[in-house]
């Protein structure tokens, strides 16, 4: 049974990949370091920005320079938070309506490799800004996707909350992700995982138990109810 809906933040909630995507890679170029649309999309999507920056980084100089890797992610920081200031990029249609459904039922939680900062500002003033039981970033979590760290860690969180038996186990919890990072990250963790083809097309997410389109498709029981139970995990 599904107790718990954990969803990645960009690209499954706020549709904002591609100025995260700009700004990242124009923060890298001020440093001296190259990245196309196609390796960003590549390489670099779901994971956090930091782990690929630091990457680049040894790959050109043989190690990664702390001080360095710090001004590129300041960088990048400073670059979005000017475009958001902007310009804020929107929800997804059917994200608010899928989350409010989900609420009575579900507990709810966010586990992105993106910064604290960008998530709150994304759902700040919006109808789902406080339905979220616990918020995982990547200042949480130092390992990023596609190691199942962040989704372990966020059941750990999530039952620190409620301590009481039954605790909450990783086969109990559905992840909804947009990319292959984000997939072998919740596969890793042992949880049923539904991919979004809001990024990659669909063939490219066949890691997951069910791929959509959008959210819109579906609501959270209907969702649950589409899941084989072959599809769960042990203990669920």
């Amino acid at each position: 049974m599904i107790r718990a809906i954990i969803f990645d933040f960009n690209g499954v909630i706020a549709d904002d990949e591609t100025p995260h995507a700009v700004c990242f890679r124009q923060a890298l170029a001020e440093s001296g370091l190259g990245l196309s649309t196609e390796d960003y999309y590549g390489r670099c999507l779901g994971m956090d920005e930091r782990i690929c920056a630091a990457k680049l980084l040894a790959d050109r100089d043989g190690s990664c320079d702390k001080s360095r890797l710090d001004a590129i992610i300041r960088r990048k920081a400073e670059l979005f938070r000017a475009y958001t200031a902007q310009s804020k990029p929107p929800l997804f249609p059917g994200a608010v309506e899928f989350v409010k459904a989900a609420l009575p039922r579900y507990r709810l939680a966010i586990a992105s490799g993106g910064r604290r900062e960008q998530i709150d500002e994304a759902l700040r003033n919006t109808a789902i800004e406080h339905d979220f039981e616990i918020i995982v970033s990547a200042d949480d979590c130092p390992i990023g996707k596609p190691d199942p760290a962040i989704y372990l860690l966020t059941v750990k969180l999530l039952n620190g909350r409620r301590p009481q038996p039954p605790l909450l186990t990783a086969g109990e919890c559905l992840v909804i992700e947009d990319s292959q990072a984000g997939l072998l990250s919740a596969r890793a963790a042992g949880m049923a995982v539904v991919g979004l083809a809001t990024t990659y097309p669909a063939e490219q997410l066949k890691g997951a138990d069910l791929v959509l389109s959008r959210l819109e498709e579906t609501t959270p029981e209907g969702l649950c109810h589409r899941l084989r139970p072959t599809t769960l995990r042990p203990g669920s």
